[in-house]
């Protein structure tokens, strides 16, 4: 459902609409340990149970999903020191997908470990050392052509 507002009528030569949902779904990771087959989404608050499971299928054509659960977590609430009031931060709908036993979610590794980790950073050296290699073969080369700029070169 969207809350953008479009005429059902215009006179003359209407423009093509596009009607686009308001609804967004983040993949978080799991406070509390959970099942294999669980996935837990952070979702818009008017997602119901029924538009989690239609937005899985249609958008990212998971097929197999058997039971989806939400829940609204709380925003946090703090006090300023300084003024006294009492802030709060905006509610969350959670959504916990449940995929058959026969699948396993594996959380994505956003950030490798160290062993690929330092592959890239010895590439990344021995790139560096070369590009220093390269310019200062260039400054060599023009060091008695002062004042004239590099990109007048042969």
């Amino acid at each position: 459902m969207s809350t953008r507002w479009y005429p059902l009528y215009q006179r003359g030569n209407p423009q093509l609409r596009v009607f686009l949902p308001n609804f967004w779904m983040k993949l978080i990771r799991p406070t509390h340990e959970q099942p294999p087959n669980v996935v837990q989404f952070a979702c818009s608050m008017e997602m119901t149970k029924f538009d989690v499971k239609n937005y899985l299928e249609k958008i990212y054509n998971i097929e197999n999903i058997v039971d989806v659960r939400t829940r609204i977590a709380l925003g946090k609430t703090k006090r300023d020191p300084r003024a006294g009031y009492v802030t709060k931060d905006e509610d969350t709908k959670i959504a916990y997908v449940v995929l058959p036993k026969t699948e396993i979610f594996k959380f994505p590794d956003l950030f490798p470990n160290e062993s690929e980790d330092e592959e890239r950073r010895k590439e990344e050296m021995k790139s560096l050392e070369v590009t220093k290699e390269n310019h200062r073969k260039f400054l060599e080369k023009s060091k008695n052509r002062k004042g004239i700029p590099s990109w007048f070169s042969i």
